[in-house]
């Protein structure tokens, strides 16, 4: 094992500069304190969604309309705003394109309206805060240039490119940089983001990669040092009032060639890092036959957690979930006794997580279809509602998150029409 780690260091020394992540450095003097979205027990919900004509109140959206008022009734007291920052800057000496203009297609598919970047997603949330409507904002990072990426190197997966990649010393302070113009544009729009995570799923290859220096078993994991990095920078850029959020973990629950587990990440990372964390996130989808006993990732990382006196107790949010077909490149069944099943394995999902007092939060993946990532609330060409959506609209609303579990909706139970 020290072997391994060693050769790791020599072979990929750009791209983990911290191959000591393992070693516990101390805790910060002043832990943050925690975010408490459920006080008193429960679970506030959250929905991520790139498309803000989904969630732009007051505006003319076109052929959104009707299903920007249908996303606009779940009420959800939280909103994650993905930044991708490989497509918003091309080159290191161009500015950031927060504006940059999209198509609002689901990946060419109509109906399409049209929106600017990052720059509209930020107004369309001052829009619903202003109007009362929740969305307290917190922002995940993933994507790098290529111009701050790493060379190829260790075990990679086919098809994995520069956007994967470890960054690179230069890109680390242009990150940085990237961080305190969102920061600075949020301001200027008039929105608070309160929650900030450094990187999305990067214990997976599609967001690190390589997660491991070579193809063979027990090959030391090299995802937690370059996220060490990546915590570390965006720590050093936190204003007053800002939380760090940590993990945003893929649900790996054992070690895989092209992925690392929920405990051996955690397990690598030091204490500075995780110990100044006030939320820890974890992704995890439902899918039939659950049960309502199976802690499944959460429980995982629950179970890291408590072997940190500063971790331990610290709250959850579950930032991804939803249910349909949870694996890229799933057919999602529009079969009526399966989409109300679905819906029926994401209640129990959600009714685990509400009478779990680690858990505060969940975020619903996403509004609308994504046809590669079938986990919406509708259909991509907007004909139906999915089961699901009645009962997201059923815990959100309005509803306090400390409110019991609401009845499962109509539109879900089995043998319903």
């Amino acid at each position: 094992m020290r072997g391994a780690v060693l050769a790791a260091c020599a072979a990929a020394a750009l791209t983990v500069a911290a191959c000591g992540a393992a070693k516990r450095d101390p805790a910060p003097k002043d832990p943050p304190a925690t975010a408490d979205v459920a006080p008193h027990g429960g679970l506030a919900i959250g929905l991520t969604e790139v498309n803000p004509n989904f969630f732009w109140h007051g505006k003319d959206v076109g052929a959104f309309g009707p299903w920007r008022d249908r996303a606009e009734a779940l009420k959800p007291p939280l909103y994650r705003l993905a930044v991708d920052w490989s497509s918003l800057q091309p080159t290191a000496d161009a500015p950031i394109q927060w504006s940059r203009h999209s198509d609002g297609c689901m990946r060419g598919l109509p109906p399409c309206q049209p929106y600017d970047g990052i720059l509209d997603t930020l107004r369309a949330l001052r829009s619903e805060q202003t109007a009362g409507d929740g969305y307290a904002a917190m922002v995940v990072v993933y994507g790098v240039p290529d111009w701050a990426s790493a060379p190829a190197s260790g075990c990679e997966r086919a098809g994995v490119g520069p956007r994967s990649r470890p960054i690179t010393a230069e890109g680390l302070q242009a990150y940085r940089r990237l961080v305190r113009s969102l920061q600075d544009l949020a301001q200027r729009e008039g929105v608070t983001i309160r929650w900030w995570s450094p990187w999305n799923e990067p214990n997976g290859p599609f967001f690190i990669s390589p997660q491991r220096a070579s193809c063979t078993g027990g090959s030391q994991a090299l995802a937690p040092s370059v996220y060490t990095r990546l915590a570390r920078a965006m720590r050093a850029e936190l204003r007053p009032g800002q939380e760090l959020v940590v993990g945003e973990l893929a649900g790996l629950e054992n070690p895989r060639l092209y992925g690392t587990s929920i405990s051996e990440f955690f397990d690598a990372l030091p204490d500075d890092v995780v110990c100044g964390a006030g939320v820890f996130a974890q992704h995890a989808y439902a899918k039939r036959g659950d049960q309502a006993n199976d802690p499944g990732a959460v429980g995982e990382l629950e179970q890291v957690l408590d072997r940190r006196p500063c971790t331990r107790g610290k709250p959850i949010w579950v930032t991804e979930t939803g249910v349909g077909g949870p694996h890229v490149g799933d057919q999602r069944s529009a079969d009526d006794a399966s989409v109300r099943a679905d819906c029926r394995a994401l209640d129990t999902a959600l009714r685990r997580w509400r009478d779990d007092p680690r858990v505060d939060a969940a975020f619903q993946y996403t509004f609308r279809d994504d046809p590669v990532f079938p986990v919406g609330l509708v259909d991509e060409r907007f004909t139906k509602t999915w089961p699901a959506y009645d009962l997201w609209k059923a815990w959100g609303g309005g509803r306090s998150p400390s409110a019991p579990a609401p009845p499962l909706p109509a539109a879900c139970a089995a043998g319903s029409g």
